[in-house]
């Protein structure tokens, strides 16, 4: 899997699934409205329109699902971990792990 720099490091909305399903359904609104202005099937547009707006939004819901369990994880993972008395007091159980030790690859190498 390819990480794209920052995508997951942008914070997440407020209302993400309500603003996702009025962004698309004004999208979809406008292929109606323009259908309807240049002389177009309306009934065609108005499917296009449900298709588009359905697929779009179930992807766009997805993925705001996966980065917000993603986030609750690490959440959950860092609250464990301080608990534990881990990072935050600085012991590590006599591992370092690659990335604090190493040039920040993963590895130790020079």
């Amino acid at each position: 899997m390819v990480r794209r720099r920052g995508l997951d490091d942008r914070p997440i909305p407020a209302h993400p699934y309500r603003d996702t399903a009025l962004v698309y359904g004004g999208m979809a609104s406008v292929l109606v409205i323009v259908a309807a202005l240049t002389g177009g099937s309306v009934l065609r547009a108005m499917a296009a329109a449900a298709f588009f707006f359905l697929l779009a939004t179930a992807w766009s819901w997805s993925k705001f699902r996966t980065r917000i369990r993603q986030r609750e994880a690490a959440s959950a993972a860092a609250a464990a971990q301080q608990a534990r008395g881990g990072a935050a007091n600085g012991k590590t159980n006599g591992k370092a792990s690659g990335l604090a030790s190493g040039n920040g690859r993963g590895s130790a190498e020079s």
